[in-house]
């Protein structure tokens, strides 16, 4: 069991682009030394960190990583490079740690950033659901609650629930039902704990990733006619009975019926 742990670790995203990182700091060592022999040119600190970034990008987008991490390991050395150089007190920076933990939380173990929607994916969301009768929703990785929220106010006679694992937006997510006065409500915790039975219909915007183990989750536990609903990501191999496009350039929103 600790040996399957220690090989998911490994697998994570977040190791890989630490691999990649490092990986492209000795290869930058390496081509600033030959610039620096057989051309003479020397490089500052940014431009190192520049070539540093840009190798680390190359490396995720060859091992075909998540879009979002490109830009993110080309910018990391160029902008601790940037930072250094303010001379910043020491903490602001453990501010800035504490608020993205509280922020991304699970990011490392769940590899589902935190993604935000918007009404027009709502809107559709609300027009996909049976009207026929009272039902229980939930949108699993709630985030800072506005599909729950939105929901709530079209579909009164229904309940409407958030789960959200990272600690800000979901207490975020409950002073905005406080302030609403919502009936919509929100729980702090890990949605692959949950009985799916329990639900008409589960909207979720996770991340590639995630989208094979919530299939798996949602055909063994689902309700016969239930629908499961997917912003964005498709589950890979399994033809979505719904697909529509919330807005006229963008990703579409996904849903299989149980």
């Amino acid at each position: 069991m600790k040996s399957g742990r220690r090989r998911s670790v490994l697998q994570a995203p977040a190791i890989h682009a630490l691999f990649f990182l490092f990986s492209a700091l000795l290869v930058a060592l390496v081509l600033s030394r030959l610039l620096g022999h057989f051309v003479g040119i020397s490089l500052s600190p940014f431009a190192f960190a520049c070539l540093q970034g840009l190798l680390a990008a190359v490396f995720a987008y060859w091992r075909r990583m998540a879009s979002w991490w490109m830009p993110i390991l080309f910018c990391f050395p160029p902008a601790a490079v940037l930072v250094n150089s303010l001379q910043l007190p020491p903490a602001i920076f453990l501010a800035i740690f504490l608020f993205l933990l509280l922020l991304f939380w699970s990011t490392f173990r769940s590899q589902v950033p935190f993604y935000p929607s918007g009404r027009g994916v709502w809107e559709v969301v609300a027009s996909l659901l049976p009207t026929d009768r009272p039902l229980h929703v939930i949108d699993i990785g709630s985030g800072l609650g506005g599909a729950v929220l939105h929901l709530a106010r079209l579909r009164p006679e229904s309940r409407f629930t958030g789960i959200e694992l990272a600690p800000l937006p979901w207490l975020v997510s409950l002073m905005r039902a406080w302030l609403d006065g919502s009936r919509g409500s929100f729980v702090r915790g890990d949605y692959t704990r949950l009985d799916f039975a329990d639900y008409d219909a589960i909207f979720a915007y996770l991340s590639p990733a995630a989208m094979t183990s919530l299939w798996h989750k949602a055909r063994t536990e689902m309700r016969r006619g239930s629908l499961l609903l997917s912003y964005e990501f498709v589950i890979e191999g399994v033809k979505p009975d719904i697909t529509v496009f919330p807005r006229e350039t963008g990703a579409a929103l996904y849903g299989w019926y149980m």
